[in-house]
């Protein structure tokens, strides 16, 4: 089986409920402070995650 390196953008749904008045500052503090964890199958091997920063302000 050949293997070769792709990119895949998974995305998540987060229902929050904060006292920012603005919810841009809830976005970046969730992107600063989330831990992500995305684990490898037998045959997927994840070899990079991050949290790519939307640009809110």
């Amino acid at each position: 089986m050949n293997k070769h390196n792709d990119t895949l953008y998974l995305l998540i749904k987060v229902t929050v409920n904060t006292p920012y008045k603005h919810i841009h500052n809830a976005i970046s503090e969730l992107q600063r402070e989330t831990n992500l964890s995305i684990t490898s199958t037998n045959n997927v091997q994840v070899l990079k995650t991050e949290i790519m920063e939307l640009k809110t302000k």
